[in-house]
């Protein structure tokens, strides 16, 4: 079994669908949590001066959701069919298109209020409607079984409603995925284990 070590900030950020996956692989890792005021001297002794980074072995891979391919890999969380994987693949570059287009690091509290409001009121309501649609009476979004685009749904969301409360609620349907992700068992006690943070 290989050593796994996740470095990223105390937050859920980027790093949550990594740590999502190890826990419902039940494959252990060191959550290696940094804090801002030591980020510029770690960022140098990285790969593209970019978190997280996960250490496999000694040898760091970045990219969230490289990441999270290479953990999925040969698992029915990347979907069971070259093509469920390619729909999976799909749904995730969807939402992370729009997660992100948000300025997370914008310093002007004017300007990130402005920018997070328009996306919120106007470009998200858009893919809620056509992920819903997409989703239909489905009970995944990929297939008959839980994949990790279903995994990524739940944690940009939940990452969303801290933004805007109200922003599903007229996608029951949506509310309902959300859920049941979330009642996984080794999710469940994943969230119920994790350090609590705004994001």
């Amino acid at each position: 079994m290989p050593h796994y070590k996740l470095t990223y900030f105390n937050m859920r950020g980027r790093a949550e669908i990594i740590r999502y996956i190890f826990a419902y692989l039940d494959k252990k890792y060191e959550d290696h949590r940094i804090e801002q005021a030591d980020w510029p001297e770690i960022k140098s002794t990285l790969p593209f001066g970019k978190i997280p980074v996960l250490e496999v072995d000694g040898l760091a891979l970045h990219q969230s959701l490289a990441i999270a391919r290479y953990l999925t890999k040969n698992t029915d969380l990347a979907g069971k069919t070259e093509l469920e994987q390619c729909q999976v693949d799909a749904v995730v570059d969807t939402l992370d298109d729009l997660m992100s287009r948000f300025p997370w690091g914008e310093k002007k509290q004017d300007i990130k209020e402005k920018m997070f409001n328009e996306l919120l009121t106007h470009d998200a309501p858009n893919l809620l409607q056509d992920l819903d649609k997409y989703l239909g009476e489905k009970e995944w979004l990929v297939g008959n079984f839980v994949t990790w685009a279903d995994f990524y749904w739940d944690i940009c969301s939940t990452t969303l409603l801290v933004f805007k409360p109200d922003l599903l609620d007229t996608h029951p349907r949506l509310v309902t995925l959300q859920k049941k992700v979330q009642a996984i068992p080794a999710i469940a006690d994943w969230i119920r284990r994790r350090p609590p943070t705004k994001l």
